[in-house]
């Protein structure tokens, strides 16, 4: 996200929870959709002119007629691998809500920023559903396995029997994310395989038709960190662009760990970005480095605001909630965030709740909290088992920590009445003494002015959790009504 100079850029390019990219070129100007798992409203859609500098424009599913996450939804199920494709004029977007009466959902849009269509359902079973068309205006479906039909995108209508076009490399795990791709008068199918932990791979195979038969690559996979030391790792499930200018490009998930043995990654799978060239009718990965050669000049994007002052109706498009947002949960527009409780507990799935995916190894967050009316204030939250929070209620701040099965409370600090400033700082560790239990990070929960809690970050963790996400730091409410005046959230 921030670059280091006019011709050098960091990766990832994406950072926080951001997974399973698919990008698409429109011109001069490029699209990305990531998934979204349990978090309302679903599908982020961000811009670039260059790869680099990605600006949120929308989400594609923010009403409930397009996206239904019941309070069953577990964690980590909901919104799966998200394909973006621009055909015939319009964006297509396919993806899998993993969900109780969920499936695998198109939506169209004239716009990439939306309105996006209500869904059309595909009647086939498996995750990472891909479009693409060929020459005859064929759509096909490739998905999870990797299995492939041909359908009717426009009702959802499946118009051949699924059939197995490739199992990957002999002996690697879980084939999956697809994506079919015509370049050059030959097909090649992208795939990733070895699961999406430590053993992540890139693959790919061609043929002469989508149909197939397809040829392996004979140097996949073609992009792996497993086995080495490099500090990005789960390197996978890739989408392929292609710039104005002829070059290739590579989007691609990848975590960052931190702290000792095994490494703990806490912001979740991040977009990367990584050059391709082409040999022998073969894509070569370039190498994926925390900090690259910019492939052309590139301007500084401007300050992103990390402030919210609620002076809008509505949220910014970076703003999640969980599982569903209705509009009697919440208020804004007259300076203040208002919430109104549901569930009691941030253990409870539909839990009245506001925030922001964590995206920087070291960040602090304020929020000005006027609690009078109800309890609440702020929480880390990986899910509802795992979430370190600073609450406020009847002129009490406490701090609790809820672990799996354990639960902490720290001493209740009395505060005068009237809003209060509570604040979370996520501290990363730095380089330490190579000791193989040192945490990724520290989280300190309190107010403006007294520390209550100091918290190891590695219970809120995939590699400690499980699960597929990252952190997300918001405001909620388990009681009553709660006000919010402002959050801010500042990059250490």
């Amino acid at each position: 996200m921030t670059l280091v100079g006019t011709h050098t850029f960091t990766n990832p390019v994406i950072a926080g929870m951001h997974p399973d990219p698919s990008v698409c070129r429109v011109g001069d100007d490029y699209y990305l959709a990531c998934s979204s798992f349990e978090y309302y409203p679903g599908v982020p859609i961000l811009h670039s002119r260059d790869l680099i500098n990605w600006t949120q424009i929308g989400n594609a599913l923010e009403r409930p007629a397009q996206l239904a996450l019941p309070p069953s939804t577990p964690s980590s199920g909901g919104v799966y691998a998200p394909t973006l494709r621009h055909h015939d004029g319009r964006f297509w977007l396919i993806t899998t809500n993993v969900a109780p009466g969920g499936g695998t959902l198109i939506y169209t849009a004239d716009r990439a920023e939306g309105p996006w269509s209500d869904p059309v359902r595909v009647p086939v079973e498996g995750i990472d559903p891909d479009l693409v068309w060929d020459d005859d205006g064929h759509c096909w479906c490739t998905y999870a396995g990797i299995w492939q039909v041909r359908i009717d995108p426009r009702d959802g209508r499946v118009l051949s029997d699924p059939r197995k076009l490739w199992s990957g490399s002999p002996g690697a795990q879980a084939p999956e994310a697809p994506h079919l791709y015509r370049i050059g008068g030959r097909w090649y199918l992208l795939i990733a395989e070895g699961g999406t932990e430590r053993g992540h791979a890139v693959s790919i195979a061609r043929g002469d038709s989508p149909e197939g038969p397809f040829e392996p690559c004979p140097a996949n996979p073609i992009l792996s960190h497993r086995g080495s030391g490099r500090p990005i790792q789960n390197t996978g499930h890739a989408d392929l662009v292609q710039a104005p200018d002829g070059s290739w490009w590579m989007v691609l998930l990848g975590v960052r760990p931190g702290g000792g043995t095994p490494g703990w990654h806490v912001l979740g799978r991040e977009t990367f970005l990584a050059p391709v060239t082409w040999q022998d009718g073969w894509p070569v990965v370039g190498e994926l480095l925390p900090e690259m050669p910019a492939p052309w000049p590139v301007t500084p994007p401007e300050p992103e605001a990390t402030r919210d002052d609620f002076d809008q109706a509505g949220l910014r498009p970076h703003w999640l909630s969980i599982r569903s947002r209705p509009d009697s949960s919440w208020s804004a527009g007259d300076g203040w965030l208002t919430l109104h409780a549901r569930d009691r507990s941030l253990d409870d799935p539909c839990v009245t709740f506001v925030g922001r995916r964590q995206q920087h190894r070291s960040c602090t967050v304020r929020a000005l909290v006027d609690a009078g009316a109800g309890r609440g204030g702020l929480v880390v939250r990986l899910d509802e088992n795992h979430h370190y929070e600073v609450e406020i209620s009847d002129g009490e701040v406490r701090v609790t920590a809820r672990l799996g099965s354990m639960r902490h409370t720290s001493p209740v600090l009395p505060v005068p009445s009237g809003p209060v400033r509570l604040r979370i700082d996520i501290i990363a560790a730095d380089g330490g003494d190579g000791h193989p239990r040192q945490e990724p990070d520290m989280i300190r929960l309190g107010t403006e002015t007294e520390v209550l809690a100091e918290l190891d970050g590695r219970y809120l963790s995939t590699e400690v959790a499980g699960g597929f996400t990252g952190r997300v730091i918001g405001m909620y409410a388990t009681d009553g009504t709660v006000r919010f005046d402002w959050y801010d959230y500042e990059p250490g």
